[in-house]
Parts: structure tokens; sequence; C-alpha cells
């Protein structure tokens, strides 16, 4: 009796050391990442992303090319509309082009390393590796990780949750959480190729320009022509901060709507159709703003402003109040939705 006990335990230590063979640790993963990001030398991606800010949740698409040591291209796309945005960086900087507004605008920025992102493979893995308080769980078709943000404004959204497949690594879902660990930016990727191959021109500026209005030439076509907005209002919480006033006055561009926010933290949004240039000119304008990435567009950060474009309209918040984290809060707040 005592031998057959025994022999069970002995059995039963073996199917354990069995069933932990070949699981990897958190730090096996980790190393696995980092060699992975080490050894590409380009990758596309195909994503989509949601915002949930407000009361309807917005949804863009995205193209991702990246190609070492520094070429990007990200491609923002909303798909019910002709309305893009892109960034491109290569060696003569990093610029943000929309092509329906055939507009170019180049920034001298650290962009992607001075921030999270959540559609670029090698910031991901940069997040994982810099926290050193990060989460791990294996499940079991994927590994799933939960670390700090590098946002500019990372006190409203701390934490993210990182997912990979098991076995080749390659990026299935990230969540951006809120302090109530709420996601509030959520990218699923759909196709990953870790193999790409890029010509000469696919990271410069104007063959990107060119490329991106091909897909919209009926939109093009019609530039001079301009759509009639929706206002939409700060969905912030700002402690004592409410909507004092809103003024709709009429310029030679059509109609420009101001609204006044008044308390501890006041600022002043401003919205106007965006005016577009033919496309028989391209002027790359340089921008001397920090270039601060909202998610679903690139704005401008400057001492007292923040300005971007989104879906054809200009918006612009002043204050002398708000600090820059509170300025990315309130940008990134408005594309919520049309709610006072």
């Amino acid at each position: 009796m005592r031998k057959g006990l025994w022999f069970f335990g002995l059995m039963l230590v073996a199917i354990v050391m069995l069933s932990a063979c070949g699981a990897k640790s958190q730090e096996d993963v980790t190393k696995d990442l980092q060699k992975k990001v080490e050894n590409l030398k380009g990758y596309k991606v195909e994503a989509k992303m949601t915002l949930t800010v407000g009361n309807e949740p917005q949804t863009y698409n995205i193209d991702v090319w990246h190609e070492k040591p520094g070429n990007y291209r990200v491609h923002l796309k909303k798909p019910e509309k002709e309305q893009s945005q892109m960034i491109v960086r290569n060696k003569n900087g990093v610029f943000v082009l929309t092509p329906a507004l055939n507009k170019s605008y180049r920034f001298q920025s650290e962009w992607p390393d001075n921030s999270s992102q959540a559609y670029l493979y090698g910031s991901l893995v940069k997040d994982i590796l810099d926290d050193k308080e990060a989460t791990f769980k294996a499940e079991k078709d994927h590994y799933i990780f939960k670390t700090k943000t590098r946002y500019q404004n990372k006190n409203m959204l701390p934490t993210q949750e990182i997912t990979f497949k098991k076995g080749t690594l390659e990026p299935v879902s990230v969540k951006v959480m809120d302090t109530n660990q709420q996601p509030v930016l959520t990218v699923e990727f759909a196709k990953a190729d870790f193999n790409a191959k890029f010509d000469e021109n696919s990271f410069d500026a104007k063959n990107s320009m060119t490329s991106a209005q091909l897909e919209i030439l009926p939109v093009m076509g019609n530039l001079d022509e301009k759509e009639e907005f929706t206002v939409k209002y700060s969905m912030a919480e700002i402690p004592g901060v409410d909507l004092h006033d809103e003024k709709t006055v009429m310029t030679e561009n059509g109609k420009r709507v101001l609204l006044s926010y008044t308390g501890e933290k006041s600022f002043t949004i401003f919205q106007e159709a965006a005016e577009a240039i033919p496309t028989s000119t391209m002027e790359i304008v340089q921008m001397n703003g920090e270039m601060v990435d909202l998610g679903f567009a690139i704005g401008a950060l400057t001492d007292g402003s923040i300005s971007w474009t989104d879906s054809g309209v200009d918006y612009m918040v002043i204050s002398n109040d708000l600090s820059p984290e509170e300025m990315v809060m309130v940008a990134k707040s408005v594309q919520g939705g049309a709610i006072k």
C-alpha cells in the first residue's frame, strides 16, 4: 500500500513537471518580445481603433507601416466618411497630412518615442519593458500584459491591457483604461506582416499624400464646397467648470462657433469648417508647436492653446488656466459628441 502511494506521488510530480514544461514565465515572454522587436526590419499592420468618449463610440481604421530605423507611416481613416489623416516620419522630420484638405504640416518632434502609441508594435513592447510593475497572464492562445502608459495625460489614462498571440507574438488587442479601469481607447489588430518590404518612396510625404488622395478622388473634386458641421462640446469633467456661452459668427469662410467655459479653469473652444488647399499646389507648413497624438487626430500644442482638424472641421482650445495635460484632456473630449 505504501509502495503504491509512493509510486502515485512520483507520477503526480512527473505530471506537474510535464505540465510546467514549455510554460513561459513573464520574464521569458518579455525577453522574446524584446528580441522580436530588435530583429524586425519592418512591418505592416491593419487595425480598428474605437474611442468610447461621449455618447457614441467613434471607430477608425488604421494602416501602419514601419521600416527600421525610423521610418513610419500611419494612416488613420474614418470608415463611414472620406476623411483621413496620415503621420509620416522620415529623415526630414514628422509630417501630418490631411489628404481631403490637401494640407501638410511638419513637426520637429520626438514622435513616436515620446509617448505611448497603442497601434505601434515597438511602442507596446517598450511600455512593457519600462514598467517594472507590469502584470502578466498566460491564457490558452494569448499572453496578456497590464502596464502603465506614457501618455501626456497619463493621469487620466494610466493603464493599458496588451494582448499578444502565443507563438508568433503578433499583437491582438490593446485596451487603454481610465482611472475607473474602463476602456477609453481600444485597438483590435486584424492583420500583421512582419516580413514587409518597402520601396524608396514608401515614406515620402508627397508620395504618401498623392496615394491617399487617390482613395478620395470624388471628394477632392468639391474642395470649395463647405458642408454644414455639427457643433461638438467638451465632455471633460473639470470640477466647477461649465459651458457659459455659445456664439455663432459668420465669416467669409462660413460659420465660426465659440464655446466659452468658465470657472476656476476657464477656456474657449473655436470651431469652423476647414479651408481646403487646391490640389495644384502642395505647401508643407512648419509647425512650432508640440505634436500631440489625440487618438482620432494629431494636434499642435503651444503655450496656451491646442489646435487640430477632424472630419473637415478646424478646432482650437485657448486657455490661460489649463495645464498642457488638461489642454490635451479637453481636446480629446471634444470628439465625443454633440452633448452640452
